[in-house]
């Protein structure tokens, strides 16, 4: 019983100490970007628990969708790493150029090695967090010219902010499923470090 308590508790660590690697401080708001801030902060904190994610799902199973009709692993990491993009370049007035392998289907590039697939995404949050910087609470109600393939639309940027918030936590509520369907610990879900 104690070489199996010892075995857990090693196994925990280890998840530990990669998700405090990789979790950025919180950062603190100041006159002018509390708003801004603390939607960053919660990106800062859906981001740090999607790429724990990612990195800690075996290549061998980035492959694994729960329904036909649903995306793999793989295929997440790639549509995560568009709508980053898609989202932040237009709440952070920030050009993306755009490669012809971005402009492949997510199903396509969801087909491409972890490694690949893991840079990639941690590239876009690095992006994203470049994008936060021009954002302030005074410039949250500006509109945002955004292309649809119905034709230019306008949105205020707080809209797109707050969508890009949301859909990290959509998908990162998708992973954990996966994850857990693998038999797997969403990183949510480690215990938490002592004071």
């Amino acid at each position: 019983m104690k070489s199996s308590f010892v075995g857990s508790a090693l196994a925990l660590a280890v998840p530990l100490a990669a998700i405090a690697a990789q979790q950025p401080a919180p950062l603190v708001g100041t006159p002018g970007t509390v708003i801004a801030t603390t939607m960053h902060n919660a990106g800062i904190q859906y981001g740090g628990w999607i790429m724990t994610a990612f990195d800690s799902i075996p290549a061998a199973r980035y492959g694994f969708k729960p329904t036909p009709e649903q995306m793999s692993i793989g295929t997440v990491a790639a549509h995560l790493e568009n709508a980053n993009y898609l989202l932040c370049s237009r709440f952070g007035d920030l050009p993306r150029t755009m490669t012809a392998k971005d402009s492949l289907a997510d199903s396509v590039r969801g087909q491409w090695p972890k490694d690949t697939l893991v840079a990639r995404l941690k590239a876009s949050f690095a992006f994203c967090n470049t994008a936060w910087e021009k954002v302030t609470d005074a410039n949250l109600t500006d509109s945002v010219s955004v292309a649809l393939p119905t034709g230019t639309r306008k949105f205020l940027r707080v809209r797109l902010a707050l969508v890009f918030v949301m859909d990290l936590v959509d998908h990162y509520s998708q992973i954990a499923n996966y994850m857990r369907l693998n038999g797997m610990i969403p990183p949510s879900s480690y215990p938490r470090p002592k004071s």
